[in-house]
C-alpha cells in the first residue's frame, strides 16, 4: 500500500448516501440511487454504510466508495467500522477505501488503531480513512498509517460534546501538522460552508444530510413552520 494512494482529486466533493435506519430511505436500491445521482452531477467519490448499500452502490457506479459500517458493540462507544471483520465484509462488498474509527477511545483487544489500519493494508490492500474527534487523535491516526484523516468525529465524542461541527478550527491545526490529505466531513450545511473548508486548507469536502438528508431536512422545515 503506497501512503494516499486513494484517488480524491484535490480541492473535490464526496457525497454521504445514508439514511436513518427506520427511513423509506434506508433501501440498498435507493442509496445506490442517491449515489449515481451524486456522481453525476460532480462529486468525486460516496461515502457508503453498510455491506448491503455498499453492493448495491459498486454496482451503479465506478467512482470510488468509502466504506464503513457502523455498529454497536457492548461496552465500548466506538461503531465506525469497529472491529477488521467488518472492515473485511465492507472491501468485499466493493468498498475502495475503509473509513474506521481513530478516536482515542477504548477499543476491543487486538482492534487498536495501528492494528486496523496494519492489517486493512496488508489483509484488504486497502487504504484507510481515519475519522477523528481530535489534532491528538489526528496525529496519532498519522502515525499509526492512515491514508488520510477527517474531521467525522467533531462534535461526537465526550471529549468534543460542547463542540458544534464543522471544525474549523481543527481543521486549520490539521492542515499544517498533517502530511497526508485532510478531510473536512460534518456540519457542512451549505456551499459556502464548503468553499470555506477548502479555502482552509482541506483536501476534500464530504457532504451528508445537506444534500442527502431528507428526514432531517423535512424535519428542520416543519419545526420551523410550526414555531410560527
Amino acid at each position: 500500500m503506497q501512503p494516499n494512494s486513494f484517488l480524491i482529486p484535490h480541492q473535490s466533493l464526496i457525497v454521504s448516501c445514508q439514511a436513518p435506519v427506520d427511513s423509506p430511505l434506508h433501501h440498498p436500491l435507493i442509496i445506490a440511487a442517491m449515489a449515481e445521482t451524486a456522481i453525476r452531477q460532480g462529486a468525486v467519490g460516496v461515502r457508503i454504510d453498510t455491506p448491503a448499500h455498499i453492493q448495491a452502490v459498486r454496482e451503479r457506479i465506478s467512482a470510488p466508495i468509502i466504506g464503513l459500517w457502523k455498529q454497536s458493540l457492548p461496552k465500548y462507544e466506538i461503531y465506525i467500522t469497529p472491529k477488521f471483520e467488518a472492515a473485511v465484509a465492507i472491501a468485499e462488498a466493493g468498498a475502495d477505501m475503509i473509513a474506521i474509527d481513530a478516536t482515542l477511545r477504548s477499543r476491543p483487544p487486538g482492534e487498536s488503531v495501528p492494528e486496523m489500519i496494519d492489517q486493512i493494508h496488508q489483509k484488504l490492500d486497502k487504504p484507510v480513512m481515519a475519522d477523528i474527534d481530535c489534532l491528538e487523535a489526528a496525529l496519532q491516526a498519522v502515525e499509526a498509517g492512515a491514508d488520510c484523516v477527517a474531521t467525522t468525529l467533531y462534535g461526537y465524542t465526550p471529549q468534543t460534546q460542547n463542540q458544534s461541527p464543522p471544525g474549523f478550527e481543527l481543521l486549520q491545526a490539521m492542515v499544517k501538522q498533517i502530511d497526508i490529505p485532510v478531510i473536512c466531513e460534518g456540519g457542512i450545511a451549505t456551499p459556502e460552508m464548503a468553499k470555506l473548508a477548502i479555502e482552509v486548507g482541506a483536501d476534500a469536502v464530504v457532504v451528508g444530510t445537506a444534500i442527502t438528508g431528507i428526514d432531517r431536512l423535512v424535519q428542520l422545515y416543519q419545526t420551523a413552520i410550526n414555531l410560527r
